[in-house]
């Protein structure tokens, strides 16, 4: 029986590998499911003013809210699947839940971003990609947005002209 581990934010992209998943266990009933949802840790400031009690129930809360599209995906196709929740770094937490629970892969979609993007920007799966053993199944999401598509390139051409005036200027 394979392991998947589907990360999921809750996000429109997310859903796409949720959707893949569910395609591949119409042909591979016995898939194994692992949806993960993954906190960002609070600033010393809240840890220190607040109860882990409450602190761990709103992660809790967070989480829920952002896996019920998926969840609801899943239970509409009456597919089986494990929750898990981790508060810290989303890389770092994907990564360590997928070794700790043996997975054969992890399918995490992104959206469809030029090449130039994908260079400047660090994203979580490229990120997981270069950090685990385990294989990464990355499922084309939305195309991305106006200003990923153009604003991020011409941020990046015009830094780069800066530094071409101010060499020159030297």
């Amino acid at each position: 029986m394979l392991k998947v581990l589907v990360p999921s934010d809750g996000s429109a992209n997310a859903h796409y590998a949720v959707r893949h998943v569910i395609q591949q266990y119409q042909t591979q009933p016995g898939l194994d499911i692992h949806l993960l949802n993954v906190q960002p840790p609070f600033p010393q400031l809240f840890t220190d003013y607040a109860s882990k009690g409450d602190l761990m129930e709103f992660h809790q809360e967070q989480a829920a809210s952002a896996l019920a599209g998926t969840r609801q995906l899943l239970d509409a196709a009456a597919i089986p699947y494990t929750v898990h929740t981790e508060v810290g770094n989303t890389v770092d937490c994907i990564v360590d839940t997928a070794r700790r629970l043996g997975c054969d892969g992890i399918v995490m979609s992104t959206a469809r971003k030029s090449a130039l993007v994908r260079l400047v920007e660090n994203s979580v799966t490229n990120q997981v990609l270069a950090r685990t053993s385990v294989p990464v199944e990355v499922i084309a999401g939305e195309a991305a947005t106006k200003m990923e598509r153009f604003g991020i390139p011409a941020g990046v051409g015009a830094g780069a002209g800066l530094v071409a005036l101010w060499m020159a200027s030297s």
